[in-house]
């Protein structure tokens, strides 16, 4: 099933800038009427050029404006409900699929949001660190848990815990040669913001996983891996974003792994090892 023009466009509304903003918001705040105008109509509504409407089309993942009106024209006004994207005329199978293209939506816009050198120096700082703290809290605990779960398997030294106490206490003992991995959906969390105050105070560098690249928390950051979701619903844990922050984590890992080779390899087999010897 593909994805609506209206679903691409909320999955990456919080990244757009400009007019690109100013054409998400006039569509999103008009899904009745946006389905008539042609390109010149709706370039005049809004107060932009058609080429630039035709930018932001091919930005949001259309081949043309016909391509993307027909999109828009053949998706279902979206009800503030709270399973948001879904219908209530939707079966079984429609409603397994919408959440399924959520998170194919969400993996598709992640990988093409964040850059190469992004991803470079995350690496670098990651294999250059004495520890690698690992923090994230409610939600994102299970994001920071499956890191950790991952980073295990490799050479480097890493620590994370999921209260939050715990978590304060491990940046007392990180200095300015470690590395800190901070993850908030939202990048607002009272207690994931004070963390993160805590150890920019000491210098440390942080590396941001958040769905929103202008919040506190990546204002904070030394670098922020963006994950984009599309809103299949209107709480701020959005599920597809979840898995766009565990596809970030596999990442990192296995640049990692592929970096330090035979090194990662051998703590792989031994890890195998020891927990196939647990299990006889």
């Amino acid at each position: 099933m593909s994805q609506s023009g209206f679903a691409r466009i909320r999955s990456i509304f919080e990244h757009l800038t400009g007019s690109d903003s100013k054409i998400a918001t006039f569509i999103l705040d008009n899904p009745a009427e946006i389905r008539s105008l042609t390109i010149q109509e709706l370039a005049n509504a809004i107060g932009v050029s058609t080429a630039t409407i035709s930018r932001f089309v091919k930005r949001v993942g259309f081949t043309s404006f016909r391509e993307f009106s027909l999109s828009l024209a053949s998706s279902p006004i979206v009800q503030n409900n709270f399973f948001g994207e879904i219908d209530p005329t939707d079966d079984q199978t429609n409603i397994v699929h919408k959440v399924f293209s959520g998170a194919e939506n969400a993996l598709d816009a992640t990988v093409n949001l964040i850059k190469p050198q992004t991803w470079s120096t995350a690496t670098k700082w990651l294999l250059e660190a004495e520890t690698i703290g690992i923090f994230g809290v409610g939600g994102s605990s299970i994001v920071a848990l499956d890191a950790y779960h991952k980073f295990l398997r490799t050479p480097l030294h890493v620590e994370q815990h999921p209260d939050y106490d715990v978590q304060l206490m491990q940046t007392v003992h990180m200095t300015d040669k470690d590395i800190a991995i901070v993850i908030s959906h939202s990048g607002r969390n009272h207690n994931t913001l004070n963390i993160a105050r805590r150890l920019k105070e000491k210098n440390i560098k942080i590396i941001a996983i958040t769905a929103y690249p202008k919040s506190e928390l990546a204002k904070l950051a030394s670098v922020t891996l963006a994950s984009v979701a599309e809103e299949v619903n209107i709480r701020s844990e959005s599920m597809s974003s979840l898995i766009a922050q565990i596809a970030i984590v596999d990442s990192l890992f296995t640049l990692i792994g592929v970096h330090l080779g035979d090194k990662t390899q051998s703590i792989v087999d031994k890890t195998r090892l020891t927990i196939e010897a647990s299990r006889e």
